[in-house]
């Protein structure tokens, strides 16, 4: 079972029986629907929830499957510009900004959007950094708009995840915690020696041929950076462990 919950309104998806996935949208208490809480209103209670959980199966089927365009990840660290104003780019390495994106990310599926206070307590509940500011997530918020990873909900202040963004934010955590992540550190560590475990899977397999390649590039080529060149020049040397320099 997998659950959502959003004030007082709840998305639901769970297997009923072997071959039947169901998904419920639960309003706990319907004034958060805001079309009425009166017997009158119960058609439009009904079509506010039918049209929230299609976007919860919307939601997850973006993020299930997720990818990236070319020229993503070269674009992402570059400055962006938002109307009038020049925000920064968006820096996988950092903590904060990696925080930032998996809480947007779970507030996809938020029926009407989430706003900054939303995204500031998402992060604080899944990192345990209290001192996360409003300030900060309104910042974080405003660099994801600049690359398209988030839209305003017309002039209000509430925001939402269109869905090739969810794709997008999906592909780019799952890149950097579950594939880079771990190959880094195989290249640090020792290599693994012994028989191979029992549950040997194509995924591990694949792994294992990633790490050994850095490996072998790491003990192959050494990188050296010279001293700083005249007038503020940088250049950087690479040179062959096999052949001999002057």
């Amino acid at each position: 079972m997998f659950k959502v919950h959003v004030g007082l309104l709840t998305l639901k998806a769970y297997s009923k029986g072997e071959h039947v996935l169901r998904f419920e949208a639960i309003a706990h208490h319907t004034k958060q629907l805001g079309c009425g809480k009166v017997l009158e209103k119960f058609p439009q209670i009904v079509t506010r929830l039918a049209g929230m959980a299609e976007r919860f199966c919307t939601a997850l089927d973006c993020a299930g499957t997720a990818f990236i365009t070319d020229g993503t990840l070269d674009e992402l660290p570059l400055p962006s510009q938002l109307g009038a104003i020049r925000v920064g780019g968006v820096d996988m390495n950092k903590p904060r900004i990696r925080a930032a994106l998996q809480a947007v990310l779970a507030l996809a599926a938020a029926p009407d959007g989430f706003t900054v206070a939303d995204l500031t307590a998402k992060v604080r509940a899944m990192t345990g950094q209290q001192d996360y500011t409003a300030r900060q997530a309104g910042y974080d918020l405003r660099k994801l708009r600049g690359k398209r990873l988030a839209g305003k909900l017309g002039r209000t202040r509430r925001y939402h995840v269109p869905n090739l963004a969810a794709r997008t934010i999906a592909a780019l955590l799952a890149l950097r915690e579950e594939v880079i992540a771990p190959i880094l550190a195989g290249v640090r560590s020792p290599q693994r020696s012994g028989r191979k475990p029992a549950s040997w899977t194509v995924a591990d397999r694949d792994y294992e041929i990633s790490a050994s390649a850095c490996r072998r590039s790491s003990s192959t080529w050494a990188f050296t950076s010279p001293p700083p060149q005249h007038k503020g020049q940088h250049r950087q040397t690479i040179c062959d462990h096999g052949t001999s320099s002057s």
